[in-house]
Parts: C-alpha cells; sequence; structure tokens
C-alpha cells in the first residue's frame, strides 16, 4: 500500500499552521542574511536533465557565500572530486535548493531559486580569498527562503558531543572506495589522502 495522490496524503497530516506557511519569503530579510553570514556549510540540492537528484556539500569560512542585496548570492565554487554533478545540473535545469547550516544552531535556513554559473570578473572578485580565486561561481537568485525548525537535529542530537560516533567504527574512506569500485593496486593511504584534501582546501 502506498500514498499516490495528495489527498490521500492530506488524510494523514493536518493543514499546516499558519506561521508554518507565512514565514516563506521572497527574498533575503535581515534574519536570513544574518544566517547567511555566520553559515560555513551548506547543501546544495539540484535536478539533472535526466530527473536524477543531487545533494552536494559545500564548505568554507563563515561569510564565504555572499549575498548581494535581497535576492541573489554568490557560491564560489572550490576544489572537489570533478565530477562536477552539481555544476552539469545547473547547466540544464537553471536551480537549486540550499541549506544552510550553523555549528551548534538547532535551526536551518533553507533557500530555493534560479541558478547560473557565473565567470563574470566582478563575481569572481568577490569570492575570492587569500588561498585561491574560483573557477567560477554559482549564482543565485532567491525566489523562496524560510527558517526550518529544529526537530530534525533535536532528534539526532547532531551537535550533542555525547552521541558522536568513533571515526574508527567505518573503514577508511580510501578503503571503503576500493572495495565499492573494485579497484586493484596501490592507492595512497588514509594520511596521505588527508595531507592531500588539505593542501587542495
Amino acid at each position: 500500500m502506498q500514498i499516490d495522490t495528495l489527498e490521500q496524503l492530506r488524510v494523514l497530516y493536518a493543514a499546516p499552521k499558519e506561521r508554518a506557511v507565512k514565514k516563506q519569503l521572497a527574498a533575503l530579510d535581515k534574519h536570513c542574511k544574518r544566517f547567511i553570514g555566520l553559515s560555513p556549510f551548506i547543501v546544495v540540492s539540484s535536478l539533472g536533465v535526466d530527473e536524477v537528484l543531487d545533494a552536494s556539500p559545500r564548505g568554507g569560512a563563515p561569510g564565504f557565500i555572499k549575498v548581494l542585496g535581497d535576492d541573489t548570492l554568490l557560491i564560489p565554487d572550490s576544489p572537489g572530486n570533478n565530477r562536477l554533478d552539481t555544476l552539469e545540473n545547473i547547466i540544464h535545469t537553471g536551480r537549486a535548493g540550499l541549506l544552510f547550516l550553523i555549528h551548534g544552531v538547532d535551526e536551518t535556513l533553507r533557500v530555493n531559486g534560479k541558478a547560473s554559473l557565473s565567470i563574470d570578473p566582478s563575481d569572481i572578485a568577490q569570492c575570492t580569498t587569500e588561498i585561491r580565486a574560483p573557477k567560477l561561481v554559482i549564482r543565485v537568485t532567491v525566489q523562496q527562503a524560510y527558517l526550518h525548525c529544529a526537530k530534525a537535529f533535536m532528534r539526532s542530537k547532531l551537535w550533542d558531543g555525547s552521541s558522536q560516533i568513533d571515526r574508527n567504527q567505518l573503514p577508511t574512506m580510501v578503503d571503503m572506495i576500493n572495495e565499492q569500485a573494485s579497484l586493484q593496486g596501490v592507492f595512497e593511504t588514509h594520511e596521505e589522502m588527508m595531507v592531500r584534501y588539505k593542501n587542495e582546501l
């Protein structure tokens, strides 16, 4: 048995409260801007032409995402694995969803909008740090912005140090990927990988 219609779905759930509906904004207000300015980590969701969904983490020092006015965000593209899933999806569909997190804060900020890939020198300049200038910048035109409640973080105890998992409960990233991809041969160690990552930040 499954739910196939909106009518069936709403039988299970009450209508959203007025505050939940009215909290959605069409532009960034002072609270959204402040949240973004304090956020060192976001998840970028996108949809490809083949309708395959993707969610990609992005991080930097608080304020690494630049706010231009009430409706524009600039996200620098830092070095990664060169799969370019998010960037290719944005080319295909021109849209992105963002989830902003602040360490220790249980609420999150969700932003949805139109997205494009910019190599405009002024956009690049605004996202250039003492480390590097990005090759490109994801420019997001905000269409929806709203704060999301703390329940998921309260349930997961994500910021509670007592709930932290010992990293040794998982194999190293190198070992897991080598096994998943059936790779044979001599590869870098976990320690070598971490040194490489630090040099590529």
